[in-house]
This record gives structure tokens, C-alpha cells and sequence, in this order.
């Protein structure tokens, strides 16, 4: 199946998991997961309307964009952000899913300064514990929020929270994994204000579940492009 099909399959999963839950598919955002895909399949899901597309590598990254700058598309930085690579963010940049202290906020905000833009944030927070990601623990978040609003950073706007499921999670799992995050983006709306509105979470094997839970944005790759 091409990856112009798979794309028409998950938009009606999603349309349908969005109905189940109350609320409407063309509020959730996929986000096309392109790492390592070829630029040809980046353009033809851009042909099918798909204008958002996820990097984890920076220069991977640069490199495609320079070549898709034609195209009306938005890029989201998903992947752990090394503190050398933020100058480049500024640029390339409209979302960053990944932030996890106030030192790589300000490093994003003198970059995004730099190249005169705005760069929407998002705090990755390892909600299950799981030592192989990256991300804050959930009693680190309200502390980080608070740093980062005292001080008061110029060219980067909070916009929500992210988590990765655990690897192999079952749907009990993954959801109780997403409804705690769901809850915690409701508290920092409550203490923070609504500019906390997005929620990225759900993967290939689990969006479904995280539509149902709550999700804004999902980030899919393997069930849009197959294996690499």
C-alpha cells in the first residue's frame, strides 16, 4: 500500500476514534514522521494535503527543508534536541516537541530571536517512568513551567505537553499512560493559562487510543510509510 493510501486509512481511524470521543477529526493534527523517507515521499503526501512532517535529526532535517522550501509545509522538531543543535532551530523550526529545561528554552529563544520567529514548544514529560526516554519526570513540571515563565523568553510560546508510550505498552497501559498527561495538561491550563491546548501523543501502533484519551497531535510513521 502507498503511502498516499495509508494516509486516507488513518485520517478516517482518526476521524472515527475523534467521533467516539466527542469531538472532530479535523482538530487533531497528524504529524507525518519522515525520518529517513526520501524527499519523493515527502512530496507526494504533500501532493494528498499533508502539511505537517516530523524530524528526530537536525541536519537530516535542514537538508530536506532546504529542498521542500517551495512548499507550504510545517516542520516539528520530535526527536531529543542536542543543546549544539539549537542554533538551527530558529530557522527550520515552526514546533518543538521535546523541551525538558529552562537552558535549551533559552538556547531555542536566541535562535528563533535570531531568525525573527516564533517557535511553539511543547515539554516532553517521561510520564512512565521509562528509563529509555527522554523527557521530565511529572513532579518536575509545574517547577519548569514556572522557571520558564518567570523568565519571560522572547521568541517561544508553551503550547502543550508530549509523551512517548512505552515500547510494547498494551492499550490499558497506554491509555492510563495518556490520560495521566491529558490530566496534567488540564492543571497547567488551570495554573498556567490557555495557552496549554496541545497534546502530542500517539505513535503508529497506538493512535487510536491516544484520539480517545485526548490527543491534538500524533506523530506517524511506520503506518504511513511502511518499515524503512
Amino acid at each position: 500500500m502507498s503511502a498516499a493510501d495509508s494516509l486516507e486509512k488513518i485520517r478516517q481511524r482518526i476521524d472515527a476514534a475523534a467521533q467516539r470521543s466527542g469531538r472532530r477529526g479535523e482538530d487533531i493534527r497528524l504529524i507525518a514522521v519522515s525520518k529517513h523517507q526520501p524527499l519523493s515521499a515527502i512530496e507526494k503526501l504533500a501532493a494528498r494535503g499533508q502539511q505537517d512532517f516530523g524530524e528526530n535529526q537536525v541536519q537530516e532535517a535542514i537538508d530536506k527543508i532546504a529542498q521542500l522550501r517551495d512548499r507550504s509545509l510545517e516542520w516539528h522538531f520530535i526527536g531529543h534536541l542536542q543543546s549544539n543543535k539549537t542554533r538551527y532551530t530558529g530557522s527550520h523550526f515552526s514546533w518543538i516537541h521535546t523541551l525538558d529545561s529552562l537552558r535549551l528554552a533559552r538556547r531555542i529563544a536566541t535562535s528563533a530571536e535570531d531568525a525573527g520567529r516564533t517557535i511553539r514548544l511543547l515539554l516532553q514529560v517521561n510520564v512512565s517512568a521509562d528509563p529509555a526516554k527522554h523527557g521530565i519526570a511529572p513532579d518536575e513540571l509545574f517547577p519548569l513551567v514556572d522557571e520558564l515563565l518567570e523568565a519571560d523568553l522572547k521568541g517561544i510560546r508553551l503550547c502543550g505537553l508530549m509523551t512517548i508510550g512505552r515500547r510494547g505498552a498494551g492499550e490499558s497501559e497506554s491509555r492510563d499512560t495518556f490520560s495521566a498527561l491529558r490530566s496534567l495538561l488540564e492543571q497547567c491550563r488551570q495554573r498556567f493559562g490557555s495557552s496549554f491546548s496541545e497534546l502530542s501523543m500517539g505513535m503508529s501502533n497506538d493512535y487510536e487510543w491516544a484520539v480517545e484519551e485526548g490527543a491534538t497531535m500524533l506523530r506517524i510513521g511506520k503506518a504511513l510509510f511502511g518499515e524503512r
